[in-house]
C-alpha cells in the first residue's frame, strides 16, 4: 500500500510517541505489485497485490523484542508495539546491541517513475500481443511473466530517524521453446518505457531457433562466455555467502583475513552502488542509515565488506549501510546492489577469441553452500547453450552441470563486455546485480544434465 510520506509519517509517529521502550524503530514496506503469467503463448494468470509489512523493534536497555503486523489501523499498530515491548522484557541482554541509528541526510535517487506505477493488467496484456504474434509466426511457443508495481519504504526511530523512499520496478522474463530446445530473455528496471519487449522477443526466439536439435558433449574445461543472466546467478551467490561481515569475521567468505591481498584477476573490480540509477537504487538501508558505494573488490585486491550497525559495533567498525530489516541482525550486512565492472569487449570479440567452447545464456539451481570460504558453486546452464568452434557459434548444446571455484575462474577472466545490465535479486524492487557478460578460460562442467 503507498500511503505517502505525510500521512504515513503521521501514522507511525503518533505510534512512536506511545512507545515505553528506551529505543523504538518502525520500519514500513508498502507494496501494489501487479503480474501476468502466460505459458503456451498465453495469458493465464492475472494477479494484483497490494499489501504492507510493518516491522517494530523496541529495546529495554540492552534486551530487544521485535514483531511485526500487516495493518495500520490504530489498535493492531499499537499490539504489535507492545508485542516488541514484551518481547524485549522476556530477553537475555544483547552486549552486541548498536542501539539505533541517528538522524541523517539521504541522496535523491529518483527511484520514482508514475508510468511504471500506473501500468495495469490491461496495458501489459496489450504489450504482450506482439510478442505472441513474433512467437506464433516463428513456430514456437512462449511462457514467462510481466509484472510492474510500485513501493513505499519507511524507517523512523525514536533518535529522531525518519528515512522515506517511494519505488517503482518492472520485470520482464520470456522463454521461447521449440519441441527440443529454448531460448530465454530478460530486463528488469524501473522505467517501464526502458522495456523493448519485441527486442527481447526476437531474442529468445533466435536463441531457441539457433539450438534446436541440441548435440550431446562431454564434461570437462571449457573456454566459457557467461551472459549476464548467469553471470548475475553467481555473483548474487556472491554477495550472500562471501561480502557480508558475518561471513568476513566468521571464516566463511573467501575474503577472509585476505583484506588487502589479491584474491583475485587483474581484471576484476566488484563494489556496491545502491545509489546508482541504471540499477535499482535505494537511498538508505533498513536501520535507516544512508547508502554509499562500497568497494568490496579493487583490481582483483580484497578493498572490504558490507555491515550493519550491530555487527560494526562487535568489530570495531561503523555501519556501511547495508543492514537487513530487523530480526536479520544476525545475519549482518549484505549487499544488495552487488556491480561487476565492465570491460572493453564485445560479446562477438569474446566469441572470435574462441577456439572451442561454450556460450552460456544462463543457469538455475545454482548450489553456492558447497565449501563458501573457497566459493566452490555448482548448478546448470539453461534455454540457450551453444558450442562455439573457431570463433563462431556452431550448435545448441544439451545442458551441462558445472561446478567450480569461482576463485579460479574469476582468475581466469580472459575478457569482459563493456556493457552493464542489470539483472533482479532476492529483495525485489530494492536490490539489483549490474553485471557484464564475460570470457573465463578452462571453466569445469563436471556433468550432463540432458535436457
Amino acid at each position: 500500500m503507498i500511503i505517502g510520506r505525510e500521512k504515513l509519517l503521521t501514522i507511525l509517529d503518533s505510534i512512536l510517541a506511545s512507545s515505553k521502550a528506551d529505543d523504538t524503530e518502525i520500519f514500513y514496506h508498502g507494496e501494489n505489485f501487479g503480474l501476468t503469467r502466460y505459458a503456451n503463448t498465453y495469458i493465464h494468470q492475472n494477479i494484483e497485490r497490494n499489501n504492507a509489512t510493518i516491522v517494530m523493534r523496541a529495546a529495554k536497555g540492552k534486551k530487544v523484542g521485535i514483531a511485526s503486523c500487516n495493518s495500520l489501523e490504530a489498535d493492531t499498530l499499537k499490539k504489535c508495539l507492545q508485542d516488541a515491548i514484551d518481547i524485549a522484557e522476556r530477553q537475555k541482554e544483547n552486549p552486541d546491541y548498536p542501539g539505533l541509528s541517528k538522524p541523517a541526510t539521504y541522496k535523491d535517487a529518483k527511484t520514482y517513475v508514475e508510468t511504471t506505477a500506473r501500468f495495469g493488467p490491461i496495458e501489459r496484456a496489450q504489450a504482450l500481443q506482439g510478442v505472441f504474434a513474433k512467437v506464433k509466426a516463428a513456430g514456437q511457443t512462449m511462457a514467462g511473466a510481466f509484472s510492474n508495481g510500485a513501493s513505499e519504504v519507511c524507517v523512523i526511530n525514536s533518535n529522531g530517524v525518519k528515512a522515506h523512499s517511494t519505488f517503482t520496478h518492472a520485470t520482464c522474463n520470456m522463454v521461447a521453446m521449440t519441441d527440443d530446445s529454448s531460448g530465454f530473455a530478460y530486463f528488469t528496471g524501473r522505467n517501464i518505457a526502458d522495456f523493448d519487449l519485441l527486442a527481447m522477443a526476437d531474442k529468445a526466439i533466435g536463441k531457441a531457433k539457433a539450438s534446436i536439435k541440441p548435440i550431446s558433449i562431454e564434461p570437462g574445461k571449457y573456454d566459457v562466455i557467461l551472459e549476464p543472466s548467469a553471470l548475475g546467478e553467481l555473483i548474487e551467490w556472491l554477495a550472500s555467502i562471501s561480502f557480508g561481515c558475518k561471513a568476513f569475521h566468521e571464516g566463511a567468505s573467501f575474503l577472509s583475513g585476505k583484506m588487502g591481498q589479491k584474491v583475485l584477476g587483474d581484471n576484476v573490480t566488484i563494489y556496491d552502488d545502491a545509489l546508482d540509477p541504471k540499477g535499482m537504487a535505494c537511498p538508505f538501508d533498513f536501520e535507516g542509515v544512508p547508502k554509499k558505494r562500497l568497494d568490496i573488490i579493487g583490481k582483483g585486491v580484497a578493498k572490504g565488506v558490507a555491515y550493519d550497525l550491530t555487527w560494526a559495533k562487535k568489530e570495531g567498525k561503523k555501519s556501511t549501510g547495508h543492514s537487513l530489516p530487523a530480526g536479520g541482525e544476525g545475519q549482518g550486512g549484505i549487499p544488495l546492489n552487488v556491480i561487476f565492472a565492465p570491460g572493453n569487449a564485445a560479446e562477438e570479440d569474446m566469441i572470435k577469441a574462441i577456439d572451442k567452447g561454450l556460450l552460456v545464456t544462463r543457469f538455475h539451481y545454482v548450489n553456492g553452500l558447497i565449501n563458501p570460504p573457497a566459493a566452490v558453486m555448482t548448478g546448470m546452464t539453461r534455454d540457450g547453450t551453444f558450442l562455439i568452434e573457431k570463433g563462431e557459434v556452431k550448435h545448441g548444446v544439451k545442458n551441462l552441470r558445472f561446478t567450480e571455484r569461482l576463485l579460479k575462474a574469476f582468475s581466469n577472466i580472459a575478457m569482459l563486455g563493456k556493457d552493464l545490465t542489470t539483472i533482479g535479486a532476492w529483495w525485489g524492487d530494492l536490490t539489483a546485480m549490474r553485471v557484464p557478460a564475460m570470457l573465463i578460460r578452462d571453466f569445469t562442467f563436471s556433468g550432463k544434465t540432458e535436457f
